[in-house]
């Protein structure tokens, strides 16, 4: 253990205090609360905090005043039912990148017309399925796709009306993307939904994903309006999703007022009212979770501390995707010396690295640490690999958890396999 092991001089003695001072205002709760949350349930653990999540919902809905706003939780992030029910508890709607999406969304209390699909290549019966959920704002991909739900829709007995947008491919504001519809097209795709009787309403504007420079998003506001009204019948603007969170502390942040402000000055110069959508998911999730997990094994390859967790990468988003940084921090020995530590997780994937080159007390077997900023992407984007049980969920409410999703056991692995007699 490392309390019986001679460990060499701290590399970063001289950001001591810094690093104290980083960890105490970071940790997430008490040490004797994250113990009794690791011996009710396990580790590792995913911890959602409710206050923290609702003032991050306040502060997003209060820094838009455009009177005409409806804001949708992008579920793609996150799509445990009990955290969804918070977010239509709050007034927003749900913003739907698949049927799975839409799914977990009636499931957790949404109505058909508070959820938005803004989506990508649906097949026929993808599209049945999402109409005979009662979705009926659709923000679509393609031409292909504006013909496609036309012929399904003309199918149906009763069909409903639809409020339908188109998304925007347009490389000078987009950027390089595989989504949406140039302009050029806008014309084919309104003759092709009038001919099924449709209309072609909104527009829906994605800058992609993880953005923190707020200038990103509003340097380019008088450009997508201006494109919208291309659109003969425009009535909504979807601005979309794609707003950062600044995992590396100190870092760019995403500035809610100042956006919120400058689309509202670009939509209140509109000679007639547009209906405005936002739909962040990142943004308003990802600081409302930690990993909770327990140091397994210690060692020293020199100088450099290489702690083994109870976790994997695979209960994080995926690097190539998401990016791979996570700050970690620890509740044990905060008065001590800092050493250069890699954190890794449990599997023998070299790349399993869950904290590279992080500055951390000496460490010992049974110490917690939190990884933070896990609430987007984290579950969602958990796999099995290497075989292993993906984790629990509990949501503290105040004080007091409460487990929202169960800990998988090994059986989980045989789920709908066909096992020879």
């Amino acid at each position: 253990m490392i309390s019986e092991t001679i460990r060499p001089a701290p590399s970063h003695e001289s950001s001591f205090e810094t690093s104290l001072k980083h960890d105490l205002e970071h940790l997430p709760i008490q040490r004797s609360h994250a113990e009794s949350l690791a011996t009710t349930w396990g580790t590792p653990l995913y911890v959602y905090q409710g206050d923290r999540l609702q003032h991050t919902i306040q502060h997003i809905t209060q820094s838009v005043p455009y009177p005409r706003t409806q804001f949708h939780f992008a579920s793609v992030t996150n799509g445990n039912v009990n955290l969804l029910q918070r977010f239509q508890q709050a007034g927003w709607g749900l913003h739907a990148n698949t049927p799975g999406d839409i799914f977990l969304g009636l499931h957790a209390g949404f109505d058909p017309a508070q959820i938005v699909y803004s989506g990508s290549n649906l097949n026929r019966a993808d599209i049945v399925q999402v109409l005979d959920w009662g979705v009926t704002t659709l923000n679509l991909d393609s031409v292909a796709q504006v013909r496609q739900l036309g012929e399904v829709w003309a199918e149906r007995p009763e069909a409903p009306a639809l409020r339908l947008g188109l998304r925007l491919n347009q490389p000078e504001i987009t950027g390089d993307s595989r989504i949406g519809v140039h302009p050029s097209e806008f014309a084919d795709a309104v003759a092709i939904a009038q001919s099924f009787g449709l209309q072609i309403t909104g527009l829906h504007f994605y800058r992609g994903t993880g953005t923190n420079a707020t200038q990103a998003f509003t340097q380019v506001m008088e450009q997508v309006i201006a494109t919208a009204q291309n659109l003969p019948d425009w009535r909504y603007l979807d601005f979309g999703g794609g707003f950062g969170y600044p995992y590396r502390k100190g870092g760019a942040a995403f500035d809610w007022p100042q956006f919120g402000q400058a689309l509202s000055t670009q939509l209140e110069q509109l000679p007639r009212p547009i209906e405005l959508m936002i739909e962040p998911g990142r943004a308003a999730i990802a600081g409302s979770a930690f990993l909770l997990t327990r140091v397994v094994s210690v060692k020293w390859q020199e100088d450099r501390q290489i702690i083994g967790v109870d976790t994997t990468i695979a209960n994080l988003s995926v690097p190539s995707v998401h990016g791979g940084y996570r700050e970690i921090v620890s509740w044990d020995c905060p008065e001590q010396p800092r050493y250069t530590t890699d954190v890794c997780g449990n599997t023998t994937y070299s790349r399993d690295y869950l904290g590279r080159s992080l500055s951390l007390p000496a460490l010992k077997e049974g110490d917690l640490l939190a990884i933070l900023d896990v609430g987007a992407y984290g579950y969602a984007m958990s796999s099995h690999f290497l075989h292993r049980p993906r984790p629990a969920e509990v949501l503290l409410e105040g004080d007091r958890p409460r487990l929202i999703r169960q800990r998988e056991d090994y059986g989980v692995l045989l789920n709908h396999q066909v096992l020879n007699e």
